[in-house]
């Protein structure tokens, strides 16, 4: 398809296996990003709605969409809204679900969006490009909370240390001098084989976008979405997400603890609405040395059973 994303992203060959894609199907592409799913399903001969917080994302893929008449729809919405949003226009069920988590290689290359320290840039992080910023967060918030975000986001256990250090040198601006103060109050050295600004940074990103919450709600709305046979796959890229998706899968498919006679179950067994769900899959050698970005990356798989959304259950 003439005009079609050259990005091509993690575990392609895996999510497509996973999610089973026939002709007419009618996919979600949790994450439009840079179109790689999304063009890939419309290879396959699906109907396709892509969902994405990010302007500049849907800005990219309007020609994609344009020329693939009428099979590609793009949504200005974050995924955990998929349901609501395809109701509207009368699609209340689909046959798969893909969600790919976090930050797009096409925000970290671009060091205005202020995602990545490898090219200075404001400190911005902002999916959606709206509200909070990065760097109104850090400048603002009290050295407790900073360090409560970049130990609990960044699984960093010397996150008071990091925060009083950020406190000390406010105002911080840019991708480039919060790095350096990260740096600093570590001891970091030069040539270290991992820069210890990387938890920080993920922590921040993930705290403006309130990137877990939307997993979790995202995952609920799938379980809403998908028809008895529809497929789910799940890309995460780091342990907060992973542990998320599979304690999800593993709840929604029974395979959590009965309970024991010291601990009983207070709530009475619902059946399950997902099953046959897959061991955690990552990239291969091959896929790592072609693109080292994917080396983090997991998918974990399912099929949505008869019963009931558990979510609706929630809700009622």
């Amino acid at each position: 398809m003439n005009g079609a994303p050259n990005h091509i992203p993690v575990l392609l060959d895996e999510v497509i296996h996973a999610l089973a894609i026939t002709p007419g199907s009618d996919v979600v592409d949790g994450t439009f990003g840079a179109g790689g799913y999304s063009q890939a399903f419309l290879a396959l001969g699906a109907r396709v709605h892509a969902f994405d917080r990010d302007p500049d994302a849907l800005a990219a893929g309007a020609d994609l969409a344009a020329q693939s008449g009428g099979a590609l729809h793009l949504h200005s919405a974050c995924f955990s809204e998929m349901d609501r949003q395809l109701a509207d226009i009368g699609v209340t069920q689909v046959d798969a679900v893909v969600l790919d988590i976090g930050v797009s290689s096409m925000q970290l290359d671009q060091a205005a969006r202020g995602f990545s320290f490898q090219n200075d840039g404001p400190l911005d992080m902002r999916m959606s490009q709206d509200g909070e910023t990065a760097a109104d967060f850090i400048n603002n918030a009290d050295e407790a909370e900073i360090a409560n975000v970049i130990y609990l986001y960044g699984e960093e256990h010397r996150s008071r240390r990091i925060a009083r250090f950020i406190v000390a040198a406010r105002p911080i601006e840019s991708t480039g001098a919060l790095a350096a103060i990260v740096r600093k109050s570590l001891g970091y050295r030069q040539g270290a084989p991992k820069d210890p600004a990387t938890r920080t940074f993920q922590a921040l990103r993930i705290h403006i976008n309130r990137e877990l919450d939307e997993l979790n709600q995202g995952l609920e709305a799938a379980e809403r979405l998908l028809k008895p046979g529809g497929r789910l796959a799940v890309v995460s890229f780091h342990s907060l997400e992973d542990r998320i998706v599979k304690q999800f899968l593993r709840e929604r498919s029974g395979a959590l603890s009965s309970g024991s006679r010291h601990m009983p179950i207070m709530t009475a067994a619902r059946s399950p609405s997902f099953l046959d769900v897959s061991k955690a899959i990552r990239p291969s050698a091959e896929e790592i040395t072609r693109n080292p970005r994917s080396r983090s990356s997991t998918l974990r798989s399912a099929i949505r059973s008869e019963a009931p959304a558990w979510s609706l259950e929630n809700a009622a």
